[in-house]
């Protein structure tokens, strides 16, 4: 058994910088079937950072407080999740999930991946417009040494945020 505090689980933000609190709870209870983490969105503020989609994870968002919007398909189809809701998305969808940009709209939620603890980068694709096709396409998707490495599933070029 494992227990805490919310509070007590460590800050960690996103490489990208998209939101300033994202604290894996899963990490600190040693879970291995399931992803737990904790957010707190400023107006704006994104929980991933990108349109993107897990090939082997489905994904469950729970917002507490504060109203999120989510991009969904490529497409990028907006649905509003308010406070007291939850979205599942299946895996190999695409979405992208932020709080609302309005004065006062702090989004507290939670991000729910099952059936793996961590990803599987290998299993993540992000949509990025392409350095060398010049149009929006997937990105394998890695992290190395602190930083995002996108590769386009088209044309294979690569590039670092």
């Amino acid at each position: 058994m494992e227990k805490l505090t919310v509070d007590d689980v460590r800050n960690e933000v996103n490489p990208l910088q998209v939101h300033e609190i994202r604290r894996p709870v899963s990490d600190e209870l040693g879970t291995d079937h399931v992803a737990m983490n904790y957010f707190e969105l400023a107006p704006g503020d994104s929980f991933s950072g990108g349109l993107h989609r897990h090939h082997d994870q489905e994904e469950i968002f729970h917002i507490q407080e504060g109203t999120a919007v989510f991009e969904v398909g490529k497409q990028r189809e907006e649905v509003t999740v308010a406070a007291g809701e939850v979205i599942r998305f299946a895996p190999g969808e695409f979405q992208m999930g932020y709080a609302a940009e309005r004065a006062g709209n702090r989004v507290t939620g939670w991000a729910i991946g099952a059936p793996g603890a961590t990803h599987d980068w290998s299993q993540l694709e992000s949509m990025i417009a392409c350095r060398e096709c010049d149009e929006e396409q997937p990105h394998a998707t890695e992290l190395v040494e602190g930083r995002f490495r996108f590769t386009c599933t088209e044309c294979g070029a690569e590039f670092e945020m």
